[in-house]
């Protein structure tokens, strides 16, 4: 793969990791702030996600006056938990996708990634990243909505990539699998999490090679795989792994992440996101810099090839 500065991207989740171990989005500073500080550490794009009070237009102007580009964003959707409610969920996932791969295409972004959805009280947060309670019929179901979200996506011209999740009814590399191979490829791309794919115990270096032509963009993140097993052994939920100290800014932790990229095709030119759950350095403006370092020193090793 390419290793640009203009191929990596930020989704500064430090800002918003809740001191409960979830996320929360009225946490992170104002737009302005948030975009001075990705600058400074070195990012040119970030992920997409255009505030409910701004234009996709406007969210385009901000970012380009720090001379930052707009980079793929982030779809999540979700089954009912009651069939005779399926209609409803399934429309409202597609009015979502329809909402922001409009958006992605007045921006000019040409990936977005779709997921299944989290919630606090679900039974995979209580007990993640080991496929618990499997249900072929509900991963059928799980299927059969991601692929309808990305035909809606790909009506916009932008190119859907599946993206596993711990926590969600598509975690495990056995999902993976079965969601990739069951939706054509002409429908659904894949957007890898190497993070959670390790936590949930796959091999994920094999998983993106077996898959390599279907990756449309990556999000990056390193791991305690010694963090990961003991909540497995444990039984810890999704935020007490969290706030175990499972997630370190990329090169800190467990994952060769630089042999799990090396798959990718030489040509490939996607977005390399990176994206840190939960910062491990004292604020998220270090956590953010830390991350910064990493892309500069992958991009200058690169050059001087």
């Amino acid at each position: 793969m390419t290793y640009s500065p203009k191929n990596f991207a930020l989704n500064p989740l430090q800002w918003v990791a809740s001191a409960d171990g979830w996320i929360d989005p009225s946490l992170a500073p104002d737009l302005e702030t948030r975009l001075r500080t990705i600058a400074a550490a070195g990012f040119t794009s970030i992920q997409s996600d255009v505030p409910a009070d701004m234009s996709a237009a406007d969210f385009g102007r901000a970012l380009a006056a720090h001379g930052i580009a707009p980079g793929p964003g982030y779809i999540p959707v979700k089954i009912a938990e009651d069939l005779a409610n399926e209609a409803t969920a399934t429309a409202a996932a597609h009015e979502r996708a329809r909402t922001v791969a409009a958006q992605h295409a007045e921006l000019g972004i040409p990936v977005v990634f779709v997921a299944m959805g989290m919630a606090k009280d679900a039974v995979r947060v209580a007990h993640p990243a080991i496929g618990y309670n499997p249900d072929e019929t509900r991963l059928e179901r799980v299927r059969d909505l991601l692929a309808s979200t990305a035909e809606v996506v790909t009506g916009f011209g932008i190119r859907p990539a599946f993206h596993p999740h711990v926590g969600t009814w598509a975690e495990t590399e056995e999902e993976t699998r079965f969601v990739l191979d069951t939706v054509d490829s002409s429908v659904l791309g894949f957007g890898p999490d190497i993070g959670h794919l390790s936590w949930a115990g796959a091999d994920t270096r094999k998983l993106i090679a077996d898959y390599a032509d279907r990756v449309a963009g990556v999000h990056v993140k390193d791991y305690r795989k010694d963090i990961a097993e003991r909540g497995r052994t444990e039984g810890w939920t999704y935020q007490q792994t969290v706030l175990a100290g499972l997630w370190v800014e990329p090169g800190h932790g467990t994952d060769d992440i630089d042999d799990i990229l090396s798959v990718l095709p030489d040509d490939w030119n996607g977005t390399v996101l990176i994206e840190v759950d939960r910062g491990a350095q004292a604020t998220p403006e270090e956590s953010i810099a830390l991350c910064g370092k990493w892309i500069a020193a992958k991009s200058n090793a690169h050059s001087a090839r």
